[in-house]
């Protein structure tokens, strides 16, 4: 079920997924992403993901990369895993008057944040600028596990408003 929030006219209803991999539909989430948020949305998956997630999604989606300096390296594989794609369709268009975002962000993996796979505020931030949001628009989170990025987007709106 889904808890649709009130918005003000001249703001933005976006919603961001990270879904636990291996238990959800990507077919069914994509729809439910393009139907139920048509303001813009977010996607975070895994590198072998994005071959099955990408297709699934409508042409205008884009692809972004948080890459981690620091990750968690696994045993016995001699290759660092370290970048993980997102992908956002919509948001507010960005002005030349804005300073020029890039399409991927360079931040460090989260330690003891009580699930694991949490994401960094700066990340976050990152997202929110990539979608153009501000302080009035409604963010949902549909797979909140730790709370970061809810918690990023407190202290994000906050930064912003006046």
């Amino acid at each position: 079920m889904i808890l649709v929030l009130p918005k003000p006219p001249e703001c933005i209803r976006v919603a961001y997924a990270d879904p636990p991999y291996k238990e959800v539909s990507h077919a069914r989430l994509v729809e439910h992403l393009c139907w139920h948020f048509p303001d813009g949305w977010a996607l975070s998956t895994s590198t072998p993901g994005l071959r099955i997630v990408l297709p699934l999604c409508p042409p205008d989606v884009r692809v972004g990369a948080w890459v981690k300096p620091f990750a968690v390296f696994k045993p016995g594989v001699n290759l660092a895993y370290a970048w993980e794609p997102l992908l956002w369709r919509g948001g507010r268009k960005r002005t030349r008057e804005e300073h020029t975002m890039r399409d991927w962000v360079s931040a460090n993996i989260t330690l003891k944040r009580g699930c694991v796979g949490a994401k960094p505020t700066a990340f976050c931030h990152w997202m929110f600028q990539l979608l153009g949001l501000q302080p009035c628009d409604v963010l949902v989170d549909l797979y909140p596990g730790s709370g970061a990025v809810t918690a990023a987007w407190e202290i994000w709106r906050a930064a912003q408003t006046p």
